[in-house]
């Protein structure tokens, strides 16, 4: 299959194109975005859903507690619907622990300190929760240090230990979305019983991640997800009769098999322009992103591979630039790639 094919199947497997869910079910249906820029997420989000809907819908569906942001994956922060954060975390939780323990030793940070910091948490987040600043205050007054990233470290481990979330917004005087407030994962997400049997979750991963991110492959999953590749190939070997199996430059990529005839119903639509937030899922899902933005440019969307992904214009399922917003109300400003040759 030609990789702009590629790039078009999944703008639209990702609900992209068109949009046609609410916020809630825009996230369900990917599991789950990237989320560590949180106006970015939420445009992310609005963009997957049904017309006319804004940022604020998708702020007001944390604010009711229908969707959380949470370090399900990789360490990072991503929006989750509620209802899905105990077993992602049950499946990737452990591993994620694995990785951060070395940071832990690094910061001075023992299972001692952690245990203390949870203890405060239970305590100061009872009900209505705080705000991330008022949790260090607490920690700190409680004896748990937090400076030197410390408190951030902190957080991600008690969030990966279905401790905490992110919740409801908070907001400038203007009305304009600041960040969110810490919330007891017991006080907002409902009782699982799903999270027991490995290679279940497993088996679950794979097959919402291939079907609203494919095409894509083994390698594309295990590097969203952060576990490993064996585990990976347990979980899609179990779901793949029910997928459309293509060929991607020698390397087999899964689907749902109804995203081509979409695609074909929508083909118009799908070669339009986008304007993409940075760190968006359509650039990120994915471990080899050449099919959407082609290796000659990874340095224009990521300056000196600094980890920090610049907003996107899309057409035809591509990269072909990047954006930002125009200062004082003016229009955003759009630089091409083919103005940088």
């Amino acid at each position: 299959m030609d990789p702009k094919e590629v790039a078009l199947l999944r703008l639209v497997a990702q609900g992209l194109v068109p949009g046609e869910r609410s916020p809630v079910d825009a996230v369900r249906h990917l599991l789950a975005l990237q989320g560590q820029d949180l106006p970015g997420v939420l445009r992310s989000v609005a963009l997957r859903s049904t017309p006319g809907t804004t940022t604020d819908d998708v702020a007001a569906a944390l604010d009711d507690g229908r969707l959380v942001r949470t370090w399900p994956l990789r360490g990072t922060l991503h929006v989750v619907a509620t209802d899905d954060v105990r077993w992602l975390l049950a499946l990737t939780g452990e591993a994620q622990h694995a990785r951060a323990r070395r940071r832990f030793d690094e910061l001075g940070l023992d299972a001692a300190q952690a245990a203390r910091a949870l203890d405060v948490a239970r305590e100061a987040l009872a009900g209505d929760g705080l705000t991330r600043d008022a949790l260090l205050a607490a920690w700190v007054a409680g004896g748990v240090p937090t400076d030197g990233q410390r408190g951030y470290h902190l957080l991600a481990h008690l969030a990966q230990a279905r401790a905490v979330v992110w919740g409801a917004t908070t907001r400038a005087d203007d009305g304009r979305v600041t960040g969110q407030r810490l919330r007891l994962l017991d006080e907002v997400a409902p009782p699982d019983d799903r999270t027991d049997d490995r290679e279940a979750l497993l088996a679950r991963l794979a097959e919402r991640y291939l079907r609203s991110h494919g095409p894509a492959s083994v390698l594309d999953l295990a590097r969203w997800s952060g576990l490993g590749v064996r585990e990976v190939r347990s979980g899609v070997a179990q779901v793949r009769d029910g997928l459309e199996r293509v060929e991607v430059d020698g390397v087999e990529q899964l689907m749902d098999p109804t995203t081509p005839e979409r695609l074909a119903a929508l083909r118009d639509q799908a070669r339009g322009e986008l304007r993409l937030p940075g760190f968006d899922e359509l650039v990120l899902g994915y471990a080899d992103r050449s099919a959407t933005l082609a290796p000659e440019h990874a340095t224009a969307v990521v300056p000196g591979g600094n980890g920090v992904f610049r907003p996107t214009v899309v057409r035809e399922g591509r990269v072909v630039g990047t954006w930002r917003p125009g200062s004082r109300g003016r229009d955003p400003v759009v630089e091409p790639f083919s103005a940088r040759a």
